[in-house]
């Protein structure tokens, strides 16, 4: 029975949770793919149809070399197929793979595209192509590729020959590095450079004429006419840089 007495409230005491818990800090969110940090998920700045751009892009760990006859042979059939981008039509197509490099567990292109979105998809068609094309030949499943690519647009035209060497010649830097890449051959036929005609030397390859062309004429005038303002390319040049 009620006595018209108001009951007395309790305040639940304090939980006591340690100061500096949650919240924007150091290392918190979502982690990038693998035991390295890759590249941050940061707005991409704009890319205008004049400019090539340096695209770079990481393998997995622990998942067979790139540069094996069987490997490559099955990079270059995706690269023959992705290489205009969507519909393989090369008239005004959206995106563009010029040139290329292979080493053991990245790849360095460089391509063209209309705009930022047409990259993205246009990168995004090619990669998946190489994923399954090489997890045919690996007998896996699974991603391929590493958290985002990296890119790095080309302005001017040293820029873009400097791109050139470093892409062509990269075997030579990793081999000069110790990295276990096999670079004897003055031009390194895991490369684009077979179907390169901005070399000083005359470089002839036997049976060249009945492989499936695996990139695409270049569109822009930095990747056409511009960078050959500073000379062409020599097969006995050294690279600089990292990558």
């Amino acid at each position: 029975m009620a006595t018209g007495v108001p009951r007395k409230r309790t305040t639940a005491p304090l939980l006591p949770f340690r100061p500096g818990r949650g919240g924007a800090r150091p290392g918190a969110g979502r982690k990038p793919n693998g035991a390295q940090a890759g590249i941050p998920h940061t707005t991409r700045t704009t890319l205008a149809p004049r400019f090539p751009v340096h695209v770079t892009v990481k393998l997995r760990q622990h998942l067979p070399r790139l540069r094996h006859p069987a490997a490559y042979a099955a990079l270059r059939a995706a690269f023959a197929a992705g290489c205009r981008g969507p519909g393989g039509n090369a008239a005004g197509t959206a995106f563009r793979l010029c040139h290329f490099a292979i080493l053991n567990d990245h790849l360095h292109l460089i391509v063209e595209a209309k705009d930022r979105q047409s990259l993205a998809r246009g990168l995004q068609g090619l990669l998946i192509r190489i994923a399954k094309k090489l997890n045919r030949l690996w007998q896996r499943r699974g991603s391929v590729f590493a958290d985002r690519y990296h890119d790095h647009i080309l302005k001017t035209p040293r820029e873009t020959r400097n791109a050139l060497k470093y892409v062509l010649q990269n075997a030579r830097h990793h081999a000069a590095k110790g990295r276990m890449v096999d670079a004897r051959s003055p031009v390194d036929p895991f490369t684009s450079a077979p179907w390169f005609s901005g070399f000083r030397e005359t470089i002839r390859w036997r049976n060249l004429e009945i492989v499936i062309r695996p990139v695409t004429d270049a569109k822009t005038w930095l990747l056409t006419i511009g960078w050959r303002r500073h000379g062409l390319l020599s097969v006995h040049e050294s690279t600089c840089g990292t990558g």
